[in-house]
């Protein structure tokens, strides 16, 4: 019978901490997971034999048992496990086990598809047929996708069909939804041992640029033209916001590059019902490309009264 490594199996030393041995079988579990490799045989087995160590080594009590008999290993090998439990001669040592050998995993027994060094190493065989008929529960690989949506979906909320396997599901927004928001969709990821034990989906919201609006949090930025004669003058001028258009009054001498603010026409807040965040628009005055002959006289003018 060959002896099984767990440590090595799992790629970690008999001095890992507990959260190293936790870590390094996640990242083998989900590499050779089944839902991962359909039909490969050899990553099958590899995941039982990743299985089969995690259970052993991360559980204190377990993994103390399996020290110990491992470094007994060929005397009880040599011993057989029909004599466990019994007294060796004066020259020969033996190794003795005390207790229930089926609680190795909480009483949960062993499964065929354990090897056979886990069964006669733990006595799994002791097992009534029923324990040795349990699988081992194991909890399926969490899945991610993306969804793209656009800002005035964002704002107003959204959905979108996504294809899992042969299962479509449909993904809703709230109004407010963010770059980079994960949404959750339990028990849809990998299969587990279990319905309760299948993984989560999760859907990360991937915002599509716009071009008009900047958002920032809950707060949208935009720029807007205004000609020079409203700067100069004031006035009324029409700004586009994500609901529609505003009608937004412009004071006289307003100069290039001042925003002002939008109150309430930004994003609504996500889960926050009936707030909003604003809208800061920043004004840049266009100035006319071409003059008449009249115009022109009457901006020299103008020069003319400013240096006077």
């Amino acid at each position: 019978m060959e002896y099984k490594d767990y440590y090595q199996i799992l790629g970690v030393d008999k001095k890992a901490s507990a959260e190293e041995i936790k870590k390094a079988y996640r990242k083998l579990a989900k590499q050779f997971h089944p839902d991962r490799n359909a039909g490969d045989k050899a990553a099958e087995e590899k995941f039982k034999q990743i299985s089969e160590a995690y259970g052993v080594l991360n559980d204190p009590a377990n993994r103390k048992k399996y020290d110990e008999l491992g470094e007994n290993w060929q005397q009880f090998e040599q011993s057989g496990p029909q004599n466990r439990g019994g007294s060796g001669s004066q020259g020969h040592q033996q190794y003795y086990y005390e207790g229930d050998i089926n609680d190795l995993f909480g009483g949960g027994g062993a499964s065929s598809g354990y090897s056979d060094f886990f069964e006669q190493f733990f006595g799994a065989r002791a097992g009534s047929s029923q324990q040795r008929g349990r699988s081992r529960q194991y909890k399926g690989n969490d899945f991610e996708t993306e969804m793209e949506i656009t800002l005035k979906e964002a704002y107003h909320g959204t959905s979108r069909i996504i294809q899992l396997e042969k299962e479509k599901l449909r993904i809703s927004t709230k109004p407010g939804a963010y770059d980079g928001q994960l949404l959750r969709i339990k028990g849809k990821g990998g299969k587990g041992s279990s319905p309760e034990h299948h993984g989560d989906l999760f859907v990360r919201i991937r915002l599509l640029p716009h071009p008009l609006f900047n958002r920032k949090g809950d707060d949208l930025h935009s720029i807007h033209s205004v000609d020079l004669y409203t700067a100069v003058l004031g006035g009324d001028t029409i700004v586009e916001t994500l609901t529609g258009k505003v009608k937004v009054k412009i004071e006289a001498g307003t100069q290039n590059g001042k925003t002002i603010r939008i109150k309430g026409k930004g994003m609504p807040v996500y889960n926050k019902p009936g707030s909003q965040g604003d809208l800061y628009v920043q004004l840049q005055v266009s100035l006319p490309e071409t003059l008449t002959e009249q115009q022109r006289e009457l901006f020299e003018q103008l020069q003319k009264l400013n240096n006077s």
